[in-house]
């Protein structure tokens, strides 16, 4: 069962989540110059780039109208996962509504403050470079996969999951 304690610790690691983003965000943006990049392995580089569109750099090139539309989806998004977040909730489901909401909250912030997200982990092999991303991407990417992980479990073990609650 989901009572008060387990929904402010959601709520705290959205938080947390938004706030460890923004925080490095800012860091990057004061700090660097626009285009800066620093070799720090053979395959990272800390880079400062902005990304007007979506993961992967979607809709980049669209003119400008992208930026509404990834804000009202990500703001859409987050509100439905407050509301989740609210409800009983297994941990492993809690653990990644908090984290998908705390990611896209960071990047809504980004688009809404500073026109465009702010890219600043690469990582890159043999001359393929991965997009550039941030810690919010890590957080979305890392809670769609425990929802995932969630799922398969569910499905694979009800009993089991319905003993994590």
């Amino acid at each position: 069962m989901n009572h008060p304690v387990r929904k402010a610790q959601w709520y705290a690691l959205a938080i947390i989540a938004f706030v460890g983003d923004q925080a490095s965000k800012t860091y990057i943006d004061m700090t660097t110059p626009l285009g800066w990049s620093h070799e720090v392995t053979s395959f990272f580089n800390l880079v400062h780039v902005l990304n007007p569109g979506a993961a992967f750099s979607f809709l980049a090139g669209a003119g400008g109208w992208q930026r509404w539309f990834f804000l009202v989806i990500a703001l859409a998004a987050s509100v439905w996962l407050a509301w989740l977040l609210s409800r009983p909730l297994r941990r492993l489901e809690g653990l990644s509504y908090s984290l998908i909401l705390g990611g896209a909250l960071g990047n809504a912030f980004d688009r809404a403050v500073r026109g465009q997200v702010i890219d600043y982990l690469d990582f890159h092999l043999r001359g393929l470079h991965w997009p550039a991303f941030n810690i919010a991407d890590m957080a979305i990417t890392a809670g769609a996969i425990a929802l995932v992980a969630h799922s398969l479990m569910s499905v694979e073990n009800p009993a089991a999951a319905k003993e994590s609650q």
